[in-house]
């Protein structure tokens, strides 16, 4: 006979159920799992770098066995007398510690080594060997500066205006680029962010991103601090097999520059804090070692019209110039008290080098006097902390560099004479990268990120912000910013997650 407990019991689960199914719960459950469930098979078929598994062997499982559980004899006498817990320290002198072995790989890494991710990487070298080289050489921009160039030199024989003033009117003036017009606004319609542009092409932060420099193919190298080396063909169509992204790992250590090799889009060359420079020779199928130290290396720059020649910045400002056929170094320096973070030739006069510094400056160099002596500088710019980054302008007539002292500082006059600071908050932790300032498409505008998830456009003619790029998409700080050089209103924005934002000109 049920007692009276288990009859309101039973009456409450009765009465509950009744509720229940008048509010329809279990309906809107089954609901709410199959749109999670639909939710993740999106989320998993997103566009990212998938890593090949690899299978652990198995290895059997020993069961220890001790001599008495075996019936064995005890196979030593015992302890030795005097033996104690405690032994005594004796004090050792002048012995040098273990050193400890490096995981770099100082010899050739075969791409197949290196290769990370699932599936063929066979698609991105053949696009890489099939680029046709005069096809993305011939640049519209190029093609301006050319005539700028050559009218110039006529004007000089005729004594009436300098090099410098001549470039500097007609580019006061933008010329009309691919049907995009930078007049006194900047028409934020004129870009936007699709979700097909959106991919997390290496899964660590991001310390380099690169455009390939050429107007047929849409491809984005990125390098990030775990060693690997991410492309992204974004005019690859999304297939099952081959989603255009193909991770590498020819590094151990965070990737800090790469290059694209100027006559050659099939040689990348890359330099990281392990101390490598490696160039990925696509027809060799090798990451091939060009340069080994035991500094971290943390810049690296090619001169224009110069493919022989490797700059690049090691240790506490030692900077280096690499001799890629003669496989040695042609010249070295000590040119700042600190790291080198950035090395940049003016495109008009690349004799003139930028370098910025963590000790603060940014310097100005002219190659042709630098000599075997250590040089002297051309003009400097003085933040009161870090400088992340110095840049010349497209025309070659300003410099801008950002600096951890939340400014920066715009250098233009005939012989960068002038100087001005504009105020940007550039402070960020050690989660993310820190913020360049790049130039976009001329001398018009500035791009750098903000801590608010979105792209500060900065005016040197106004001297403040004018807009922002941003967009539900961004769901984090797209600290390191790379410009098309070929197609204006193309811009790369990467993260700390390892993702990538491309946005296009509509």
């Amino acid at each position: 006979m049920a007692t009276e407990y288990e009859r309101k019991r039973l009456e409450n689960i009765r009465r509950n159920d009744e509720m229940m199914a008048a509010l329809k719960v279990h309906a809107k459950a089954s609901l709410l799992s199959a749109a999670t469930a639909a939710k993740r098979s999106r989320r998993d078929d997103s566009k990212s770098f998938k890593k090949k598994q690899k299978t652990k062997p198995e290895t059997p499982t020993v069961i220890r066995k001790s001599l008495r559980t075996r019936g064995l004899n005890p196979d030593s006498g015992g302890l030795p007398d005097g033996f104690s817990d405690y032994p005594k320290r004796t004090r050792i002198q002048n012995t040098p510690s273990p050193q400890k072995q490096s995981p770099r790989l100082l010899a050739p890494l075969p791409i197949d080594s290196a290769y990370e991710g699932e599936g063929s990487y066979t698609q991105l070298l053949d696009t890489l060997l099939c680029i046709e080289k005069k096809s993305c050489r011939g640049s519209l921009i190029k093609e301006e500066i050319g005539s700028v160039k050559k009218s110039n030199r006529n004007l000089s024989k005729k004594g009436k205006k300098s090099n410098r003033s001549y470039l500097k009117e007609e580019f006061d003036n933008p010329v009309k680029l691919e049907k995009i017009e930078f007049e006194n606004g900047f028409d934020q319609d004129l870009m936007s962010l699709e979700p097909q542009n959106v991919a997390r092409v290496v899964p660590g932060r991001i310390f380099a991103v690169k455009f390939l420099p050429c107007e047929n193919v849409k491809m984005i190298a990125a390098g990030d601090k775990f060693g690997n080396v991410g492309f992204w063909n974004l005019d690859c169509e999304n297939e099952e097999d081959d989603d255009g992204i193909y991770l590498f790992t020819p590094h151990s250590a965070p990737v800090s520059s790469i290059v694209f090799q100027q006559n050659s889009f099939s040689r990348v060359i890359s330099s990281s804090y392990d101390g490598l420079i490696r160039l990925m020779d696509v027809e060799k199928l090798v990451f091939d070692l060009v340069y080994s130290t035991d500094e971290a290396i943390f810049s690296l720059s090619q001169r224009p019209s110069d493919e022989q020649c490797l700059y690049f910045g090691e240790g506490d400002g030692m900077f280096n110039i690499w001799d890629l056929r003669a496989g040695k170094s042609n010249f070295h320096w000590d040119l700042h008290e600190r790291r080198i973070n950035s090395i940049d030739f003016n495109p008009q006069n690349p004799h003139v080098m930028a370098t910025s510094s963590t000790d603060g400056t940014a310097y100005l160099w002219d190659l042709r006097s630098m000599g075997a002596n250590k040089p002297k500088t051309l003009a400097t710019v003085n933040h009161s902390k870090a400088v992340h980054s110095a840049y010349f302008s497209p025309s070659g007539l300003s410099l801008a560099t950002t600096s951890y002292d939340n400014y920066i500082g715009i250098l233009s006059g005939a012989n960068f004479e002038d100087t001005c600071m504009i105020y940007h908050n550039n402070i960020t932790n050690r989660w993310i990268s820190t913020f360049r300032g790049v130039w976009g498409w001329d001398d018009s505008y500035i791009y750098v990120a903000n801590l608010s998830k979105k792209i500060d456009v900065i005016t040197p003619k106004l001297k403040r912000t004018v807009m922002e790029l941003h967009d539900p998409l961004m769901k984090a700080i797209p600290c390191r910013i790379h410009c098309h050089p070929f197609t204006v209103g193309t811009l790369a924005g990467s993260t700390a997650g390892g993702q990538v934002y491309v946005w296009t000109a509509r």
